[in-house]
């Protein structure tokens, strides 16, 4: 088998359980911080300070993928984990600058989490792991896009960089940024970034101090989340106020 076809082919089965793969990087987490445990994290501004730099760099993800959602039209950079579905091809906004703004919007997201420990090995897996997982199905999505527009594709894939921003290429999008559709998608996101700091932060004082302790700004982060998740949960399956697609 070709390479580029055992990609296409083990991108079908990651972009299938996309949204289950990265619960295999939970023993990476948990060993980090146990290892945390054994090293504190420096006293002081700066390491009160650490684990508020790591929230923004997983709030910048959560905000690209907003922005790649909301500006998108309908019919794009869907939630479907059976095929891939693409009534235009996205060549504005997020995507001038991208082809993968999602996933580099998810690598962020992961990213952020994996700092908190504060310890290496966590991130380099995490940020490893993570382009070698969509790597995969961006070679799934593409080869797709290529058959569904040709030339097109062609031109903006040889114009526009994978997963590394070209920050000089960005064109506004034309049309109106759409925030129910940001609303109905990334209320989860938002709760899965709530829990994870909140969860760490807590694994992280246990292994140093052998007690249980809640730190109330994470604290009150994780109920915050989890209030918004409920809501628009309900909203979503009890009213069409929020889109789904």
């Amino acid at each position: 088998m070709k390479l580029a076809d055992h990609f296409t082919r083990s991108g079908d089965f990651f972009f299938r359980w996309r949204s289950y793969l990265p619960l295999l990087l939970l023993p990476v987490f948990i060993l980090g911080v146990v290892d945390a445990g054994h090293h504190p994290a420096p006293q002081g501004p700066w390491g009160r300070a650490w684990p508020w730099a790591c929230l923004v760099v997983s709030l910048a993800g959560l905000a690209l993928r907003a922005l790649t959602i909301g500006s998108g039209p309908a019919g794009t950079s869907e939630r479907s984990t059976v095929d891939p579905r693409a009534s235009v091809l996205m060549t504005e906004g997020p995507y001038s600058l991208v082809r993968h703004p999602l996933y580099l919007g998810n690598t962020l997201v992961a990213l952020g989490m994996a700092l908190v420990p504060g310890v290496w090995y966590v991130p380099v897996i995490v940020v490893l792991a993570s382009l070698l997982y969509h790597e995969r199905i961006a070679a799934r999505e593409e080869r797709f896009l290529e058959e569904q527009f040709g030339d097109q594709f062609r031109r903006w894939a040889d114009a526009v960089p994978a997963m590394v921003p070209a920050w000089g290429r960005y064109l506004p999008s034309a049309g109106r940024f759409r925030w129910r559709r940001v609303a109905g998608r990334e209320f989860h996101g938002l709760s899965v970034i709530g829990a994870g700091f909140f969860l760490l932060d807590l694994g992280c004082r246990f292994a140093a101090t052998g007690r249980v302790s809640l730190d109330p700004a994470w604290t009150a982060l994780a109920s915050a989340t989890l209030f918004i998740y409920i809501v628009m949960a309900t909203v979503k399956k009890t009213t069409r106020l929020l889109p789904g697609d």
